[in-house]
């Protein structure tokens, strides 16, 4: 697969999710919180955990139907988590996807409750009613509604936000800052890869190649996520470049320095890259051309 091959599907699937959290997020929700909803959702963002579900599900030779609601679903978690974190009680951003965020828009309440709309409806996306045209089998179901919930709740994103609230202003050595991003970030993106993975069949050997993959881009994704907060404009990030450092949080960079997280991050590159050799799957270039993406991005 070339450049232009991987360009071309990665369009077609981000318009796909973008029609189906069009479908999904709906503007009926009562007293304005659909458009917040709305708001946080569409229109931005790198979409990456639905093309990590979408290429995952590909190299399992999975259920197309079932891994297109599992990337809005893990796409709706991922959104509703920014909206919450970029609050005044938590980070206080007020720039995200180069436009106010949610709570600047709509205000700090009507934030709240959209993110806490959004969260569930991940998992009513994931449970279509069996007269549904895109039903899939309830132990399909739940098992990427376990994954899911896996990833989010306290041993996942909500347990390294929680690390992370907890951090600002005391030193982490490698080692605790390693464990916070892979709750904070890492486990989201790892249960991307896994939740397309759980649409096909895989033997032992490629869902472990699989979940070594997710585990290595997902901690990749925050060392550049680090990097880049120091060395892009705001502009370009489409949030506030310089965050972390002024809170003063522990990053890769604050810890390893800049040399040191690229290298970091490189070696996490190669770390995914020889678990999808090591899986004996087939249709993996998408995910391997996904890696460098993370590696790679400029914002």
């Amino acid at each position: 697969m070339d450049a232009s091959e991987f360009d071309c599907w990665m369009r077609a699937e981000l318009d796909a999710v973008e029609r189906a959290l069009q479908r999904w997020v709906s503007a009926d929700a009562p007293a304005g919180l659909g458009d917040a909803m709305r708001y946080g959702v569409l229109d931005g963002g790198k979409r990456l955990r639905p093309l990590l579900v979408l290429a995952a599900c590909e190299a399992a030779a999975g259920d197309r139907n079932a891994a297109l609601r599992a990337s809005v679903a893990v796409e709706l978690i991922h959104a509703y988590s920014l909206i919450h974190d970029d609050m005044p009680c938590m980070d206080n951003d007020v720039l995200r996807r180069g436009k106010p965020t949610v709570h600047v828009q709509f205000g700090e309440a009507q934030a709240m409750l959209a993110g806490d709309a959004m969260q569930a409806l991940a998992f009513e996306v994931l449970t279509p009613a069996a007269s549904d045209a895109d039903a899939f089998a309830p132990a399909l179901q739940a098992r990427l509604c376990g994954l899911l919930a896996r990833a989010a709740g306290h041993e996942g994103m909500a347990g390294g936000q929680a690390i992370d609230l907890a951090s600002i202003g005391r030193p982490l050595d490698e080692r605790q800052l390693r464990d916070m991003h892979r709750r904070k970030t890492g486990a989201l993106l790892q249960a991307s890869v896994l939740m397309g993975a759980a649409c096909g069949e895989l033997p032992l050997k490629g869902w472990e190649a699989l979940s070594q993959y997710g585990a290595a881009i997902g901690l990749a994704f925050q060392v550049v996520d680090d990097i880049l907060d120091v060395t892009q404009e705001s502009e370009t990030l489409g949030k506030t470049a310089g965050k972390d450092e002024h809170l003063n949080k522990p990053t890769y960079v604050s810890v390893l320095g800049l040399d040191g997280a690229r290298k970091q991050a490189q070696t996490l590159r190669e770390r995914a890259q020889a678990a999808l050799a090591s899986g004996g799957l087939r249709h993996t270039a998408r995910l391997s051309w996904l890696a460098d993406l993370v590696v790679d991005r400029t914002c």
